[in-house]
């Protein structure tokens, strides 16, 4: 089984090599999906054989005194399941890609960096070491760098890709130092040697390490407060916002906390604090999903409060819900992200505004985006409504005193994730009635087209450019399938994740069920009522005047300039200052000083031999009148 692991992390790997040095004499397409699909493969076998084994394989790299760093693997349940999603949605989108940047220039750098980055992705879920782990999340976020600013031509890209890895690397400092705290308690960077030394009741270490751990888990997975990077990432090409934005990449920092699972349940203060983060994450990002007037930034802030559900579910003690929907939002996400791509294909525009009347033009985009809307939203029987049920039944679970995780942290999550149902309900059904309904509309002034857009191959209103090209819409297709069929898994449960850790109930609980319906109903019917009330207005004014801080992200990007970027300046201003008012003054007064001081020396030293015998004769003298005064 490791080898299989190890091969399927290398495939990928190797396909970016090959991409990079030989993608413009080779169609890059024949080199990434190739690659792609023999990994997904190798994925597949190993997660079919896994069972309930936990596999391990390591060989050190090098001795580093104390702590040694071991190249190895650790293959179990939860790794081998969400390997498998990271190979299929990355396939997927390889092929999706050829289809959608067939004339782009850089296509060729493109999918290989798509290849680097389903490696860094399959290290970060296979790995058994720590350090290797930090490997893999660090490439994860270079290649997201390159990837949101691929049309680096537009300012918008630009100043996206540097906001992503900016805000991303301030949560992986102390999550660097957290790996460190962990590794010096436990005296081991493996996995399986840091969980064995976490103390049943928990320990100092433990709880500073999994806090510190939380700054990188809110970077990579946008959460409260460093959520503000994802939804500026869709400048990147849509693709990437699938594989990246949606399936992979800002899961790792829920993924991150199920892997290491028996450390966040021994330390309470850290399932609190991931329980704060959650809750207002869920609610702040459904508001702001609502109010958005751009497709993909809507499913953007979508994302990052399906992320707060798992991270609600793993704050509860429900680690097996989080991950059954992880995996299931994997699914939906990634076709909400593709059917988008194909909408803008077909409208030309990105902009809600631009939109209306896609049902008939886009048929196929429609009945499978219908299918994601519907598991965003909750609705039974799709998969999402089986995987938010197992999340809400695990925070009613801590709720009402079970299990050892607070009860507070269980009521945070069950208030907000009810609350954040009916919201995603609402902005899920005004999605769909404002793209697939109604009449066409023309974009709005200035409304975003793809930078790769080109008149002859991407449709515009009025010109009713058709169903996008076949590679496009049958990834549609296949993720459809398990966006329908994948919460069924509820009623038998998932494979064994590698230990029965906290609560692992997945089926929905009666009194959940109805409030999450209920909340579904508010939300969806509110929205449809001020659809029919007037169906050319938008739906989202319901909001009234929240409306305009949500449509900002409440301003965050504000508050982090008066709170950081300000003082930052103003301290750099005063550092200038004071380098050149006081240290340079000082620097150029010594200077200053030696010069006048040798000028004034240079005097005396002229080459006229009777100044230098009447200085001397005026010495002597001198000298002559102190001896003579002293006695």
């Amino acid at each position: 089984m490791t080898v299989a692991a190890a091969t399927a992390c290398a495939l990928p790997a190797l396909a970016a090599l090959f991409g990079l040095l030989f993608g413009r004499r080779v169609r890059p397409v024949l080199i990434a999906v190739p690659a792609g699909l023999a990994a997904t493969v190798l994925t597949i076998v190993v997660a079919a054989g896994i069972g309930d084994d936990v596999r391990e394989s390591a060989v050190r790299l090098t001795p580093t005194g104390a702590l040694d760093i071991t190249l190895g693997l650790r293959v179990d349940g939860l790794a081998a399941l969400s390997a498998v999603l990271v190979t299929v949605v990355a396939l997927l989108v390889q092929v999706y890609s050829a289809a959608y940047l067939r004339e782009d220039p850089r296509y060729s750098s493109y999918a290989a960096l798509v290849s680097l980055f389903t490696a860094a992705m399959l290290l970060v879920v296979y790995t058994g070491d720590l350090i290797v782990l930090l490997v893999g999340w660090e490439v994860m976020g270079v290649c997201s760098y390159f990837l949101i600013g691929h049309h680096w031509e537009t300012e918008a890209a630009r100043s996206a890709s540097i906001k992503a890895f900016v805000v991303t690397k301030l949560g992986d400092v102390p999550f660097l130092i957290g790996i460190l705290v962990l590794a010096a308690g436990a005296d081991s960077f493996r996995i399986r040697d840091v969980l064995a030394a976490v103390p049943e009741g928990g320990a100092g270490w433990v709880t500073a390490g999994t806090l510190l751990l939380l700054g990188g888990v809110a970077g990579k997975s946008a959460q409260v407060p460093l959520q503000t990077w994802l939804p500026d990432a869709m400048a990147g090409p849509t693709p990437v916002s699938a594989l990246i934005h949606a399936a992979t990449m800002v899961a790792a920092g829920a993924y991150l906390v199920a892997r290491l699972y028996p450390a966040f349940l021994a330390a309470h203060p850290t399932l609190i604090v991931l329980a704060v983060m959650a809750a207002a994450t869920m609610i702040g990002s459904a508001l702001a999903a609502l109010a958005q007037e751009d497709l993909k930034r809507v499913l953007a802030w979508s994302t990052v409060g399906q992320l707060a559900y798992m991270t609600g579910g793993l704050a509860v003690g429900g680690r097996d819900a989080a991950v059954f929907h992880l995996l299931a939002h994997g699914a939906f996400k990634a076709l909400l992200f593709l059917g988008a791509g194909v909408l803008i294909h077909v409208a030309g525009t990105g902009a809600l505004a631009g939109m209306g009347g896609l049902r008939r033009r886009a048929p196929i985009a429609f009945w499978t985006m219908t299918a994601g809307l519907a598991a965003l939203a909750g609705v039974p029987p799709f998969s999402g409504f089986f995987s938010k049920e197992a999340v809400l039944g695990a925070a009613e679970h801590t709720a009402g005193g079970h299990g050892s995780v607070p009860a507070v942290a269980g009521w945070l999550v069950l208030v907000a994730g009810l609350l954040t149902a009916a919201l995603t309900a609402a902005y899920a059904t005004r999605v769909w009635l404002r793209v697939f309904f109604g009449p066409t509309r023309e974009a709005a002034p200035g409304a975003e087209v793809p930078a790769h857009a080109d008149a002859a191959d991407y449709g515009e209103p009025g010109r009713g450019g058709g169903e996008a090209p076949a590679a496009m819409v049958w990834p549609l297709v296949v993720l459809a399938v398990p966006t329908v069929l994948f919460g069924f898994l509820a009623f038998p449960g998932l494979p064994s994740l590698g230990g029965e850790l906290g609560y692992d109930e997945l089926t929905p609980h009666p009194a959940t069920t109805v409030s999450a319906l209920i909340a579904l109903a508010l939300g969806a019917g509110t929205v449809v009522a001020a659809w029919r009330r007037d169906p050319a207005a938008d739906p989202a004014r319901v909001l009234g005047p929240v409306r305009g801080p949500a449509l900002r992200g409440f301003d965050v990007d504000g508050l982090y300039a008066a709170l950081v970027v300000t003082p930052v300046r103003l301290a750099a201003k005063a550092a200038r200052f004071t380098d050149g008012a006081v240290i340079d003054t000082y620097v150029k007064g010594a200077a200053r000083s030696a010069w006048l001081l040798g000028g004034g020396i240079r005097r005396g030293q002229n080459g006229n031999t009777r100044l230098y015998l009447t200085g001397l004769f005026a010495g002597v003298v001198v000298l002559a009148l102190a001896v003579a005064v002293g006695s």
